[in-house]
């Protein structure tokens, strides 16, 4: 069976081995690169299944580098982790909105690091097993088999977290989901990005649905509902 893949993309040797080491031994097939421009390459010659991204790189920056990935058809379903020193909001909300799936400051632990890259791929397992059901509602048409949403017929473009957000408030409408069931469908027990990272997800989704994203209500001090 084909191992799973994932790029690491940092200039730090240490943060390279230790990461890659404790990854190859969880069974990854584990590459390596150390700028901005060899992970675009790296991309280009063979798609990984998960991107750990650090912000910090020479040349090319890592929000460029994901920038680029997110705005690729080819490559815009793949989930990206960032690693990163920058720990202040506005780093972190740059990163979701460019399309990061997640942010771990450093330093991290190995153990939430490997938690977190092992709930992404079992959620992409998963969505593909169950993804064959389209679902309906509005002028709204999302299909999980291929991370498809389309309004009034036209493809939107959505980051993998911003599709996982709308498919699950869709699956729940009527009722209020709350931020930290948003969390853990998306990531699992071992989160521990602020909820108010879903937030960001919500305001980028209603702005790429435009007037469907009316139906997203808020439900002020729990969280969100999809209107039926």
């Amino acid at each position: 069976m084909r191992k799973e893949t994932v790029l690491i993309v940092d200039d730090e040797e240490d943060t390279l081995e230790v990461v890659s080491y404790n990854l190859a031994r969880e069974g990854y097939d584990v590459r390596c690169v150390n700028s901005g421009e060899d992970a675009l390459s790296a991309l280009r010659s063979q798609l990984p299944h998960l991107v750990l991204l650090d912000l910090m790189l020479p040349g090319v920056d890592g929000l460029e580098v994901c920038k680029t990935l997110k705005n690729d058809l080819l490559t815009q379903h793949i989930p990206v982790i960032m690693l990163t020193a920058k720990s202040e909001e506005v780093d972190v909300v740059i990163g979701l909105e460019l399309g990061a799936d997640d942010y771990i400051a450093k330093p991290f632990s190995m153990r939430i690091l490997k938690s977190r890259i092992k709930a992404v791929l079992r959620r992409q397992k998963k969505e593909k097993l169950n993804g064959s059901s389209l679902v309906k509602i509005h002028d709204l048409v999302i299909d999980p088999s291929c991370h498809e949403v389309l309004v009034q017929g036209n493809p939107i473009g959505l980051t993998l977290t911003e599709f996982r957000i709308l498919h699950y408030l869709v699956l729940q409408r009527g009722r209020v989901v709350t931020r930290d069931q948003f969390l853990f469908e998306i990531q699992g027990e071992d989160h521990s990005i602020a909820s108010r990272s879903v937030d960001v997800h919500i305001v980028m989704l209603r702005k790429k649905l435009e007037e469907t994203g009316r139906y997203i209500e808020t439900v002020r001090g729990i969280g969100y509902r999809f209107k039926e």
